[in-house]
Formats: C-alpha cells, sequence, structure tokens
C-alpha cells in the first residue's frame, strides 16, 4: 500500500457518508491526518472506526453553509494539527428533483445554500492558514449537473463552484496552492443517513426523479453509476503530490459524460 499523505494534514467535509466517507477511509490508510467534519452526528462514528484501525482522525460537528461554521472548523484543525495541508469540500446534494417553475423561491435558495456556500465558505476560511505555511492543496466536489434536467437551481450552485475553483487556482498558484474539482456523475451508494429531502414524493415527484436518474446514464458512454470508488480515487489523486502540476482544473468523473 503506497502512503501518499503521510503526514499530511486534510480536513474533509460531508464525511459522515458517501463520498465523504469513503475519501477519509483511503486517505487514512495511505497516512493521512484527518479532521472529518459533517453537521451530522455519524461524523463522530467514522473517526472513531478509524482511529480503532490505528489511524489519527478528529470529528467535528459543524454546519458549513454558514461562515461561523466554516471558521470554527478551520481553526479547530489548526489548532490540533497546527497546519492545514489538504481541504476536500464535499458538502452538497440535490434537494429536490423538478422543473425549474415548480421550484418555489424558498427551494431555489436553499439549494443555492446547501450546494455553493459550505465551498465559498471553507474555500475562504482555510486560505489564511495555506497561505501562512505557502502552499496547500483544495479539491471542490462539483458535478456533472451543470449539464441536466429537472435541478436547475443544484446546477447553478455547481457551476457556481466550477468559476470558484479556477478563479481561485489563477489567483493563488503565485503562493503554492494548488485548487482543482471533480465533477462527480451518479453514484451508487448506501442509503443517506440524514436525507436531504424529508417529505414524501408523490407519483409525480418519483417521475421527476426518475427523469434525473435516466438522464444521468444516458449521458454516461459507460451507461451505468460510479461506485464509491470510482469518485473518492480521483479525489485523492488531485489532493497528492502525483497532481502536482495540476491546478484550476474540473474532472468529469462520470463515465464519458463532460457536464
Amino acid at each position: 500500500m503506497s502512503a501518499r499523505f503521510t503526514d499530511k494534514v486534510m480536513v474533509i467535509t460531508g464525511a459522515a457518508q458517501g463520498i465523504g466517507k469513503r475519501v477519509a477511509e483511503l486517505a487514512a490508510a495511505e497516512g493521512g491526518r484527518l479532521l472529518l467534519v459533517d453537521i451530522a452526528e455519524y461524523v463522530q462514528g467514522v473517526a472513531a472506526d478509524l482511529r480503532e484501525q490505528g489511524a489519527e482522525a478528529v470529528a467535528v460537528q459543524a454546519d458549513l453553509e454558514t461562515w461561523a461554521g466554516a471558521e470554527k472548523v478551520m481553526t479547530e484543525a489548526y489548532q490540533q494539527f497546527g497546519r492545514i495541508d489538504i481541504l476536500i469540500n464535499n458538502v452538497g446534494g440535490t434537494i429536490w428533483a423538478q422543473p425549474f417553475e415548480h421550484y418555489s423561491p424558498e427551494q431555489i435558495a436553499k439549494e443555492i445554500q446547501r450546494s455553493l456556500f459550505p465551498t465559498l465558505w471553507c474555500c475562504r476560511a482555510v486560505l489564511p492558514y495555506m497561505l501562512e505555511q505557502q502552499g496547500g492543496v483544495i479539491v471542490n466536489v462539483s458535478s456533472v449537473a451543470t449539464r441536466g434536467l429537472m435541478r436547475v437551481p443544484y446546477g447553478a450552485a455547481k457551476g457556481g463552484v466550477n468559476a470558484m475553483t479556477v478563479n481561485l487556482a489563477y489567483e493563488y498558484a503565485p503562493h503554492n496552492i494548488r485548487v482543482n474539482a471533480t465533477a462527480p456523475g451518479g453514484t451508487e451508494a448506501p442509503p443517506r443517513l440524514t436525507p436531504r429531502n424529508l417529505s414524501t414524493q408523490n407519483d409525480q415527484e418519483k417521475a421527476w426523479y426518475q427523469t434525473l436518474v435516466d438522464q444521468t446514464k444516458q449521458n454516461s458512454f459507460m451507461q451505468r453509476y460510479a461506485d464509491l470508488d470510482e469518485q473518492a480515487e480521483p479525489i485523492l489523486f488531485l489532493a497528492s503530490d502525483a497532481a502536482s502540476f495540476i491546478t484550476g482544473t474540473v474532472i468529469p468523473v462520470a463515465g464519458g459524460d463532460l457536464g
């Protein structure tokens, strides 16, 4: 087993489940010193499991849709480890799937708040630490949904993540800070521990969601969803020194769908 992250301090957001949890597991196996972040208490169990396996892992619960939450996380990481080498911004996700005319103003605002602001706030909060040490890596998790059906506000938020990625990379390259993103397509994952949408879907909403699923598979050359490793490994590649001359890039990880 390689150890690409030996002694590297990595902050991973949205680490309680799904892609974020798998990134944490694989990074821990390669020597990473991890601060795992989620709003859900389940992140405590993820960190405890990794510590039982011999990894150095600390869990912090925070609402990253707020500046205060992001600032708290980076302060905690610095106090725990004395530096922050890598930030993986993984919070976000479609809440509703429906034609745009059916979104209420409140739903639109919530989609943007969930899938743009955690990345925006965390990038802003981590920069002082990376600037102080004159180096660091940020990997944002975007989406191929910037071109898709039934989730215009989510696509707009992820388009913002893409723009942020390139702008930050351009601005901070002189400080040895690399900023990249992956753009996942559909991904098979265990049922969510904390559902994004607590309402029960009616038949029309189920049909709209199925349209999203069908379009996602049809746009993929490989005509299928990814598994968690197929999403986590490209994130870790971009975070590693193997990608030392890659910055300002958004890599689609969607079986051929370019997003």
